[in-house]
């Protein structure tokens, strides 16, 4: 393809993105829409293709991207046209996959409208006793398993934790692909990521490095992504929902002990001294996991965790969430209205 043809190929795959988000914005339903009758059709296509591969497919496509920009920019450099229009039609194929995978998503209707939980007004006594039961299901379910032991077993498992969700919650059911541990999670790890949802291969990837009890909500987070569910806060629910719901231990401890990691640190903001109380009452197990969890990512802070953290802050805010990071916060709310509706 000559100059002119990538150049008007990227230009027609970006004005074609350009217009789907702009519908997607502003015309009501399109979103939702596009959400729950194109983008599903989408993940059995591109998904379950790309579930054959036992590798995270994005992962080596980026490293194969990147050393291919540096070779063919050495190749060509003397020809900035045809470096800007090729570079022009990745830009257009890029944007165009984002879109289609992941961007029109944001503007769906969400996942609490479906369940019918209304984030509401909540009492300081609510939460507590919310902290309160967190704390004992922690105690009960604490259990030392390793994933680094069981490796397949706990991927599988994510996927029959988000099926049997989707038998609570229909707007959760259909096919998952099985998550993929990112080969080189360092570079998860030093952006303090815990997983991430590619809209170019539509994959749940996730850091396989961080402290066990982190991985099974992780798995069902990232998943949630593939039901249409972009919202940060709601992707952290329905991890949490999943992970309660599951058949293994491992996987309700890890979604009791999240939980009580969003509500609890919503309770010392609230009332300290309940909060060091409460967290008193915790297992030795469990104060040892989250222990070790706060070491592991303090060894990775500093200015790469800094910059990944505030582009991941203007990319929420540029998706219609418009509490940026903080937005990982609000489910706190969502657990609360599902506790006082469980009652």
């Amino acid at each position: 393809m000559g100059n002119k043809g990538c150049f008007m190929g990227g230009a027609g795959l970006l004005g074609a993105a350009a217009g789907m988000q702009l519908m997607a914005r502003n015309v009501n339903g399109v979103g939702t829409w596009y959400a729950h009758h194109i983008y599903p059709i989408l993940v059995g296509v591109i998904a379950r293709f790309i579930g054959f591969f036992p590798f995270s497919v994005v992962e080596i496509g980026l490293y194969l991207l990147i050393l291919g920009l540096i070779v063919y920019a050495l190749r060509y450099w003397r020809e900035p046209g045809r470096v800007a229009a090729r570079g022009i039609l990745l830009a257009g194929i890029l944007l165009f996959l984002y879109t289609c995978n992941c961007g029109m998503n944001y503007y769906a209707t969400s996942f609490s409208e479906y369940v019918g939980l209304e984030r509401g007004v909540y009492s300081k006594e609510e939460l507590q006793e919310l902290c309160e039961f967190l704390v004992e299901k922690v105690n009960e379910t604490a259990v030392e398993e390793s994933y680094r032991d069981e490796k397949r077993e706990w991927r599988k498992e994510g996927v029959c934790a988000m099926q049997r969700a989707g038998e609570l919650f229909p707007a959760l059911g259909g096919f998952y692909p099985e998550p993929k541990e990112v080969a080189v999670s360092w570079i998860l790890s030093v952006q303090q990521l815990c997983g991430i949802y590619s809209p170019f291969t539509i994959e749940a990837n996730f850091n396989g490095d961080m402290p066990d009890y982190n991985i099974p909500h992780t798995l069902c987070h990232e998943l949630s992504h593939l039901k249409g569910f972009m919202r940060e806060d709601e992707a952290n629910f329905i991890g949490y929902l999943a992970c309660i719901g599951s058949e293994r231990q491992a996987f309700r401890y890890s979604g009791y002990l999240t939980g009580w990691v969003y509500a609890g640190n919503a309770l010392a903001r609230a009332d300290r001294e309940a909060y060091l109380e409460l967290h008193g009452k915790l297992c030795e197990q469990a104060q040892r996991d989250l222990q070790e969890n706060n070491a592991f990512w303090d060894r990775y802070e500093g200015k790469v965790a800094e910059a990944a953290n505030q582009m991941n802050d203007v990319y929420l805010k540029a998706n219609d969430q418009s509490d940026g990071v903080q937005s990982y916060g609000r489910m706190v709310d969502l657990m609360l209205g599902y506790y006082r509706n469980g009652k």
